[in-house]
């Protein structure tokens, strides 16, 4: 029971009853007094609390009352004024000075109506002690109190609160919204999403807190008169502000190097009911991140087409200058034999021949995507390819053979250019074998995926080359361009399939191009 209830109900209740019973047993006492400083005390503790002031005068109401009524019961009210002033006092030392006061004045207003004799001296001695021991007993209770109350009101703070930022957590912001709701407030709901947090935490756990702390007390700073705000969802925010506040204008987070989305909901204008403003501003800063990440997507891809165009057009101009000062060399070397070219006529030629053949490669790369495009069918592309490479494994020395598992399988592509990667990709592997091997061209089909292997036994590729080969321009060969494989990939790429590597030092090297298969008939030849 709260001694607020406790001063209303029952000190005018015990005073009544002393007042009666003063005048009952015969107590030579003022009615008149007895009433006033009764109903004064009974008055000063009822209004305390919205009149402080009136503290300083209870004892002085209380010891009147206590010297006109000649009753010991007053020890009662006593206990009640020393309750309501220390109940906000946390230190025992703070307590005693007021509480021996007034158990003081107890005893000697108590000594004025009875016998100044040893019993009552005693009996006095006594009623300070056991005052002294309820007035500690009452301490350490209102002290458990007080402590209940605040572990009670730090325990609601933590299931409401953000432990990192102050701010409201999921549940404390939707206990927010609601109540605004009810009560028909209007409101702006603001959520702000931190654009590429995660780009942002690379670095460790420490820096993420830091960002976070730090837009917080931002967002303190620029929201100086919002109603509410919330840290829901990891990197995620949610400001609740009034609906006269114009929220473009105090978006200023480009000091803390970090971008934002965001979206605004206004209550009750666009949404009438808790659940529907909720929802409302959760799918619009959906759409808000959504089309932020499309356009870094974007960004991304224009940065990284443009990356590809320089690597090509530098590795072009690379290749290029090679066969040109060598012809220039030449030219150079034929001005001392009067222009006579003759003895360096074939290597100028195929240096020219090289350059024309670059040139012919890198336009074939930079072409867009195959557009002679129709079903067809892998067995008669296998079987052409086939009898063109067959003559070269014979003069190469080198056995080729064939397996298709199924000749059912048709892919929707342009035919010549898959013959000519099935074509780049079998030469390589003669290429490959210094001396005879075996190259073995099969099909099989798993699900709905065409899986075409070209194998050989050649001298393999070492690790390091392995994840380079399909770059532009990289090549192990003397004489190689270094744009075969990049455009084998690229045509196996614009076909919806790809392309990949295995391979064994001295043990050989099997290339696998997987395509989608296609359902619609095979169209004629």
């Amino acid at each position: 029971m709260s001694i607020n209830i406790i001063k209303l109900l029952f000190v005018p209740f015990i005073s009544l009853f002393i007042i009666v019973s003063s005048i009952s047993l015969g107590k030579d006492a003022s009615l008149g007094l007895m009433i006033f400083t009764g109903l004064s005390l009974s008055i000063s503790l009822a209004l305390d609390r919205k009149y402080p002031r009136l503290k300083v005068f209870q004892f002085i109401f209380l010891g009147a009352f206590h010297f006109v009524s000649n009753l010991n019961w007053c020890i009662l009210l006593y206990y009640i004024v020393i309750i309501n002033l220390i109940q906000d006092k946390e230190k025992f030392k703070e307590t005693m000075p007021v509480a021996f006061l007034l158990v003081m004045q107890y005893s000697i207003i108590r000594l004025t109506y009875t016998p100044l004799d040893e019993y009552n001296l005693l009996v006095s001695i006594f009623d300070i002690i056991s005052s002294f021991v309820i007035i500690m007993t009452l301490h350490i209770m209102i002290r458990i109190e007080s402590e209940k109350i605040t572990l009670t009101k730090q325990n609601d703070y933590l299931i409401n609160h953000d432990s990192l930022t102050g701010f409201l957590n999921y549940e404390g912001y939707m206990k927010t919204v609601q109540e605004l709701t009810d009560n028909r407030t209007n409101f702006q709901l603001v959520l702000l999403d931190i654009n590429n947090f995660k780009s942002l935490n690379a670095k460790d756990i420490a820096t993420a807190n830091e960002i976070l702390i730090h837009f917080s007390r931002s967002i303190q700073n620029h929201f100086t008169n919002m109603l509410g705000s919330a840290r829901y969802a990891g990197d995620r925010f949610a400001i609740l502000l009034p609906s006269t506040d114009r929220v473009k204008d105090l978006m200023p987070f480009d000091e803390l190097g970090i971008q934002i989305t965001y979206s605004v909901t206004k209550f009750p204008q666009e949404a009438s009911t808790f659940q529907e403003i909720i929802s409302m501003a959760e799918e619009r800063i959906f759409q808000m991140r959504r089309e932020s990440w499309l356009k870094t997507q974007e960004e991304f891809m224009r940065s990284a087409k443009m990356k590809t165009v320089g690597e090509l057009a530098a590795g072009m101009a690379h290749e290029i200058r090679n066969p040109l000062t060598a012809i220039k060399g030449f030219v150079q070397l034929s001005k001392i034999q009067n222009y006579n070219i003759e003895p360096w006529y074939e290597v100028i030629m195929g240096e020219i021949t090289r350059v024309g053949e670059l040139t012919a490669e890198f336009l074939q790369f930079s072409k867009p995507h195959a557009s002679n495009m129709k079903p067809d069918s892998l067995r008669f592309c296998m079987t052409r390819v086939f009898s063109l490479c067959e003559s070269e494994a014979a003069s190469r020395g080198h056995s080729f053979t064939m397996d298709i598992l199924d000749d059912r399988a048709m892919v929707y592509m342009d035919r010549d250019k898959i013959i000519q990667v099935m074509i780049n990709l079998i030469r390589n592997a003669f290429q490959a074998m210094e001396t005879t091997g075996h190259v073995h061209f099969s099909l099989h089909i798993e699900g709905k995926t065409a899986i075409i292997e070209v194998s050989d036994t050649g001298k393999g590729i070492a690790e390091a080359d392995i994840v380079q080969i399909f770059d532009p321009f990289y090549t192990t060969k003397e004489e190689g361009t270094g744009l075969g494989l990049s455009l084998c990939q690229k045509i196996v790429e614009d076909h919806g399939g790809s392309i990949s590597v295995q391979s064994e030092l001295e043990k050989g090297t099997v290339f696998t191009i997987r395509l989608p298969i296609s359902e619609d008939p095979v169209s004629t030849i």
